[in-house]
């Protein structure tokens, strides 16, 4: 999420709750696949397809090889009348479907760890990074999107640099260029070195760090989730955690250990009552662009 005075990023205050989980719907064991593994691949895939064709903001899914059904997450804002919509759209696939509520809106979240400005919103320094003798920031791609000059503070009177490249919807990655290469930005999130980067793996234990609410901690509960943020703005192949955040946290870093993981994209619920927060995978974010941590 990243935290924006302007009504056109479209963010919305996070409702408090526990993370509760209602599954309104679960495969009966003669629709299930023969290996008693619930549904296959290729069902799993259709499904997935037509809840992307069914476009209600505030859902995320990704499927749950445990169970073999695809889990469809859904914020407060999704009616069961959407839920409906999703469910005609699957037609015979919608057995293969796990709807799972959390509160809250899903939304991104702008406001390393670090804060760090652009005209008119706050955000958080994912990983700093490099590139033979040139060095960058690593941050989500809807704080970039639209953004020139990054600053450290909020009076815009110290320059950070200025963005390099940017990628969203689809992905959620952008990177900002050092105005200077002197003195080297550390390679560390506040005191933890960074030293690594791998990909998730469900049941991970994960650090977050943002300038809103700091550092917390959960596991990865599900990967390549694909996220709707509503008017257009969908993501795919992200990382689905226990993790809170809220906004401002957006583009911080996530970490298990010494071992860049991913970068805060958005979620619902906040860090008094927990909640549902995605991420946009780092090593995708590292290759895209050419650059390493440190």
């Amino acid at each position: 999420m990243r935290n924006n005075s302007s009504t056109r990023l479209r963010l919305l205050a996070l409702a408090a709750g526990l993370a509760a989980t209602a599954a309104l719907a679960a495969p009966t064991a003669a629709s299930a696949d023969d290996n008693g593994n619930g549904f296959g691949a290729a069902r799993l895939a259709a499904a997935g397809a037509s809840v992307l064709r069914a476009d209600v903001a505030g859902t995320a899914w990704h499927t749950d090889p445990a169970t073999g059904t695809l889990v469809v997450t859904a914020d407060s804002t999704v009616t069961a009348a959407d839920i409906a919509r999703i469910r005609r759209e699957a037609g015979p696939d919608a057995a293969a479907l796990r709807i799972e509520r959390t509160p809250g809106k899903l939304t991104k979240l702008l406001s390393g760890g670090d804060a760090i400005y652009a005209n008119s919103w706050r955000c958080s320094l994912g990983f700093n990074v490099r590139s033979g003798g040139n060095y960058y920031i690593l941050t989500a791609g809807h704080c970039t999107e639209g953004a020139g000059t990054w600053w450290t503070n909020s009076s815009h009177t110290t320059v950070v640099g200025s963005t390099a490249g940017s990628s969203f919807p689809t992905n959620d990655y952008g990177l900002i260029k050092y105005a200077s290469n002197s003195p080297v930005p550390p390679g560390t999130v506040g005191s933890q070195d960074i030293t690594s980067a791998v990909n998730a793996t469900t049941g991970m234990s994960v650090t977050r760090r943002g300038s809103t609410t700091g550092i917390h901690s959960g596991s990865v509960t599900g990967l390549n989730a694909t996220v709707n943020y509503g008017g257009g703005d969908i993501v795919y192949g992200m990382i689905r955690t226990n993790v809170c955040a809220e906004p401002g946290d957006s583009g911080g870093p996530l970490y298990s250990g010494s071992r860049a993981v991913g970068l805060t994209s958005g979620g619902s619920g906040n860090c008094s009552s927990g909640g549902t927060t995605f991420f946009q995978p780092v090593v995708e974010a590292l290759n895209a662009y050419g650059v390493s941590v440190y």
